[in-house]
């Protein structure tokens, strides 16, 4: 106890504090600041009823407000549902694809098989995972690298680089090729079965490079490691696919089949252009400085492939490029922090929700400083697909296509203002044709290299 106290003093001396505890005096005039009467006792009864206090703060001043009409849409159709998993960077990056394949293959409706691509998502992560293992063996356990990979091995989530290394890899199939099953479907049971395997395995693996264990020794062992993983991977999910036949009925009612290994449909179905040179990811993030290019370590899926790559910039900017992409008709990744959300209604505005003036407190923060206090992140990816205009083309309102099925939100999308975008909205891919000629130059500096464990990640 004594240490944490010194601890702390340390930290205090230099603003001219020190470290005090909650006295009985502090205590009582704490206390005494709370007058439970009048609106305050009522406020008490209403808070210690069944209603959560989400409810109790809606901002019932936008009802009827808010619509969901937009100047500029792509043509999109269709809502996809992730279920009960941590799939939506995957969902939206095949989201954006959807479109164009529906009208390759002049289809109403179409969708991919998100197993195939988690399968081959959590069997890369494994070996990324076992190499991060082996390349720090040489430091301590708690050395802050180590102690990441070891925290969570492998996990659902991820953002669009992770899509492209996979597909690149792996191709992609339509859902018919590898259905889903209820563990793509709820992953937490089989990610917890493969991350205990990782983790005694990645133990295993630092022992034997201690003790002196020969390169061969060590690669074998990886490698029934990864067996191990392979197999509860297929048990759960199925085995992928290695070629696949698709059966389809066109929008004239004509039946075709289609015969083609993963990478095959993949080369067919993508954009000629469909590459990390092309499609940039670009963030605002008021922390750091505008028009610089930043990558972060080892965020990314195999080995071999590309870390997550963005150029931050300022939102207005951000804006014009998003709807140049819509009038386009090019639908995005995009990935925000879901609050200050609606889902009754599917609607997203900075003061949906007035908990200030329920509990007559100051919860005000800029964007910064939910950033760096962890209060604010991006938790959530979803296509961007509208924007809607005044008379000057200035954006009003934005609409994502969700990935929670047709019974969230409004019809499965999510309207949110243009005030909402410059509080929420965090990351954007985007083809760089839509980028005014300083983004583009800005795209040639070298990237400033953060760490994975970075508050913004």
């Amino acid at each position: 106890m004594k240490h944490i106290i010194l601890t702390l003093t340390a930290g205090l001396v230099a603003c001219g504090l020190s470290a005090q505890e909650i006295t009985r005096t502090d205590l009582k005039e704490i206390q005494a600041s709370f007058k439970c009467e009048g609106e305050t006792a009522a406020l008490q009864n209403i808070l210690r009823g069944e209603s959560n206090v989400q409810k109790l703060a809606l901002n019932r001043s936008l009802d009827g407000k808010i619509d969901h009409y937009f100047t500029y849409r792509v043509n999109v159709k269709g809502i996809t549902d992730q279920k009960q998993s941590g799939r939506c960077w995957m969902f939206t990056s095949m989201n954006v694809l959807r479109p164009g394949v529906m009208a390759k293959y002049n289809i109403d409706k179409f969708d991919f098989s998100h197993n195939y691509s988690y399968f081959w998502d959590i069997f890369e992560k494994s070996n990324l995972f076992l190499e991060n293992v082996m390349a720090t063996a040489g430091r301590e356990i708690t050395d802050r690298d180590v102690e990441f990979f070891f925290k969570s091995p492998v996990g659902d989530g991820g953002v669009w680089n992770l899509f492209y290394n996979i597909a690149e890899k792996y191709g992609v199939v339509p859902q018919d090729a590898m259905p889903e099953t209820a563990h793509s479907n709820d992953t937490k049971y089989m990610r917890m079965i493969v991350n205990k395997r990782l983790r005694a395995g990645g133990y295993e693996l630092r022992e034997m490079l201690a003790s002196g264990a020969s390169g061969k020794e060590v690669t074998e062992a990886k490698k029934a490691i990864l067996k191990d993983v392979y197999r509860v991977l297929a048990l759960c999910l199925g085995e992928p696919p290695a070629s696949f036949e698709w059966r389809y009925e066109t929008k004239d009612g004509e039946i075709r089949t289609l015969e083609m290994t993963p990478s095959e449909f993949y080369d067919s179905i993508k954009p000629d252009d469909y590459d990390p040179d092309s499609y940039i990811m670009i963030m605002n993030d008021p922390t750091r400085e505008y028009y610089k290019v930043y990558e972060i370590a080892n965020y990314r899926n195999s080995v071999e492939g590309m870390n997550w790559v963005y150029l931050n910039l300022p939102n207005d900017v951000i804006k014009k490029a998003a709807i140049a992409s819509i009038k386009g008709n090019e639908a995005m990744y995009a990935s925000c922090d879901v609050v200050m959300y609606n889902s009754a209604d599917g609607i997203c505005d900075p003061e949906m929700y007035d908990y200030e003036s329920l509990f007559g407190i100051d919860l005000e923060m800029d964007k910064k400083a939910r950033i760096l206090t962890r209060d604010s992140g991006s938790a959530h990816a979803m296509a961007l697909i509208a924007v809607d205009v005044d008379e000057n083309e200035n954006p009003v309102k934005w609409q994502f296509e969700n990935s929670w099925g047709p019974s969230a939100g409004h019809e499965g999308y999510m309207t949110f203002t243009d005030r909402w975008f410059d509080e929420y909205m965090f990351r954007i891919v985007i083809n760089r044709r839509y980028l005014d000629d300083r983004s583009v130059k800005a795209l040639d500096t070298e990237p400033v290299l953060l760490p994975a464990w970075d508050y913004m990640f």
